[in-house]
């Protein structure tokens, strides 16, 4: 018998089977009806997470009870098994405000262990939760919490506190406002950071999360609130701790939406005034009127006038040139809108302070010192100020001029020229060689225009007539890479004394103690730093460091080491520094500014690489 390949067998077989259909003279019947579809692949699912995330599918608030219906999963996004625990709170709206009471006449909380209340498996990772809270009625209207996870007998850990609804306005601050200061709570080392809340959408809902626990009733009151501390008062009467500039009285720093209050002697307004005070009378018989707007028209507060003054108001400041007698002039202008005031008859009726010019060395996009100290001052008769320098110091290649013009205001207090309303202005640069060739003046300055007055809010200077505008490039006219201030030791030149006076040595060496801005999570470079930093961006040049050194104007540091080191002020992260070219201690030479670094910090750490700056500091809200 012959024999056959399996493998062509098959094909005889098949191909004479096709034969035997294409003699067929039949014809194809109808389409059957589509069947019911498959069960489909089972979704994956487990009984473990490190992350639990929450989808809500229902809630209801009912009588005496809330309940919730939701999915979780884990941080692979496989559906989650097994849970034991669930808890949930629920923030009455009263008359008063937000209530949940310990006592359980307002609102409730409860978990899935409490009597009453059960959580039920529905299979594949859904579970419904019903909360017992006997005060609550079908009717009710507040904040509804829940929190699932964390009992350890599982290994499901707890998630991040949901606030699942909330009625319309239940606050009017906002995580915007919030988060413009602590950019993100839950990161934080500060209290209560793990209940920073988020909402259905899974964005952060930082103000509902805290007020569901901080309520607008205190504890302490009859029939009151969860937490003694209310919402309002850490906002208001908290705050007050932040030493230097700042006003809980700029109520638009926080509250995002209009603060309605129609009681002086209620919620929020009873934190600062008593019912017997001067500000309550004024507007005792005001029926409905906008918080934020009273405080900063207040004449006794003065926010609104400074406002205006500092709107309406601008200077310039000419470039150098020569004087018929040789001396080095710039000329001072103030204006408002359009028009051009007359400087000597506003410092003759006390309208200004102060109004004066610095002459300064320029080189490589820096300023890098005092191109003069003493020079000669005259008013014009179009209103401008004129002033002179006799000599140079320095004899840099480069020069400049920067200005600064106060008003007094009616609040004004002689003290370092704090309380003014300040403005600076920076002239183009010039060779000193030919002051015909000018170029606009330029520095890197890399913080946001408002990083520094979302916090210090009052609209004034820090001191000598340098104010927190435009993120601070008031100050730059003194701190410099060549002014080498002191600045109470903390560290040279604008961004390391910056950095030093928030997270580092500088933090307590006004007072002693650390200030409040140490409360902040240093990490969050991006409250100033929006646009994050670029490492090779930074001129490759020293900055004079006597802060560093008790005084000791004979040294100059590196720039990123400078910055670096303002805050990572340890030996190790020092010799670390060291080992990479950076330096705090090289000797000035007459000419340091021209000087190259030998730092390669950016080798590294540049955004992008493997140690990248941004896998260690955040940049992004």
């Amino acid at each position: 018998m012959k024999g056959f390949n399996k493998r062509y067998l098959a094909l005889i077989v098949a191909g004479a089977m096709g034969l035997a259909g294409c003699g067929s003279d039949g014809k194809d019947g109808e389409d059957g009806a589509p069947g019911e579809p498959g069960p489909g692949p089972n979704p994956p699912v487990t009984e473990m997470s490190e992350v639990t995330n929450i989808t809500m599918i229902s809630h209801a608030i009912e009588e005496g009870q809330v309940r919730y219906e939701f999915e979780i999963t884990n941080e692979e996004d496989k559906l989650v098994e097994g849970l034991v625990k669930a808890e949930a709170k629920f923030a009455e709206l009263t008359d008063k405000g937000v209530v949940l009471n310990r006592d359980g006449v307002i609102g409730g909380y409860t978990d899935s262990s409490k009597e009453g209340s059960e959580l039920t498996s529905l299979g594949e990772g859904r579970y419904e939760f019903v909360a017992a809270m006997p005060a609550v009625t079908a009717s009710s209207e507040g904040i509804v919490w829940l929190r699932v996870g964390g009992d350890s007998s599982t290994q499901i850990a707890r998630s991040q506190p949901l606030v699942v609804d909330k009625p319309e306005m239940v606050h009017t601050s906002a995580t915007e406002t919030c988060y413009s200061c602590h950019v993100d709570y839950s990161t934080s080392s500060q209290r209560h950071a793990s209940y920073t809340a988020i909402n259905v959408e899974g964005d952060v809902d930082f103000v509902a999360g805290c007020l569901v626990c901080h309520n607008n009733v205190s504890r302490a009151e009859e029939s009151g609130g969860y937490a003694n501390a209310t919402l309002q008062q850490i906002g208001h009467i908290n705050h007050q701790k932040f030493e230097k500039d700042f006003t809980p009285t700029n109520c638009y720093t926080c509250h995002a939406e209009p603060v309605i209050n129609t009681s002086i002697a209620g919620n929020g307004c009873n934190d600062c005034h008593t019912s017997d005070s001067a500000a309550t009378q004024a507007i005792a018989a005001n029926s409905d009127f906008d918080a934020r707007e009273f405080h900063a028209k207040s004449l006794l507060i003065g926010l609104e006038e400074r406002q205006t003054i500092r709107a309406e108001h601008s200077t310039t400041l000419s470039a150098i040139y020569l004087n018929e007698i040789g001396e080095y002039c710039t000329d001072l202008k103030l204006f408002k809108g359009e028009e051009m005031l007359d400087i000597e008859a506003l410092y003759a009726d006390g309208t200004l302070s102060y109004a004066s010019t610095y002459l300064h060395a320029y080189n490589n996009e820096s300023i890098v010192g005092r191109e003069s100290r003493t020079y000669t001052e005259s008013y014009n008769g179009d209103g401008s100020k004129t002033f002179c320098h006799s000599t140079l110091d320095i004899m840099a290649p480069q020069i400049m001029a920067s200005s600064r013009v106060t008003f007094k205001g009616s609040n004004w207090v002689d003290d370092d020229s704090k309380y003014g309303v300040s403005f600076t202005s920076y002239s183009p640069v010039t060779e000193r060689e030919n002051l015909a060739n000018e170029t606009e003046y330029d520095r890197r300055h890399s913080v946001t225009a408002d990083s520094c007055t979302t916090c210090h809010n009052n609209e004034t200077n820090y001191h000598k007539n340098g104010s927190y505008t435009e993120g601070g490039l008031d100050c730059v006219a003194c701190h410099n890479n060549g002014q080498d201030r002191s600045s109470a030791n903390s560290a040279p030149g604008f961004g390391p004394m910056v950095h030093s006076m928030h997270w580092g040595v500088g933090a307590s060496a006004i007072t002693g103690e650390p200030n409040s801005a140490t409360q902040l999570n240093a990490e969050n470079c991006v409250a100033c730093h929006a646009d994050g930093i670029d490492l090779y961006a930074i001129p490759n040049q020293f900055i004079r460091a006597k802060a560093f050194h008790n005084g000791d104007s004979t040294k100059m540091a590196s720039p990123i080491t400078a910055n670096c080191f303002a805050c990572h002020n340890d030996d190790s992260a020092l010799n670390h520094m060291v080992q990479q070219g950076g330096s705090i201690d090289e000797e000035v030479v007459a000419d340091w500014y021209t000087q190259p670094t030998s730092e390669s910090c950016a080798t590294c750490h540049a955004e992008g690489k493997s140690y990248g700056i941004e896998k260690f500091h955040v940049f992004e809200r």
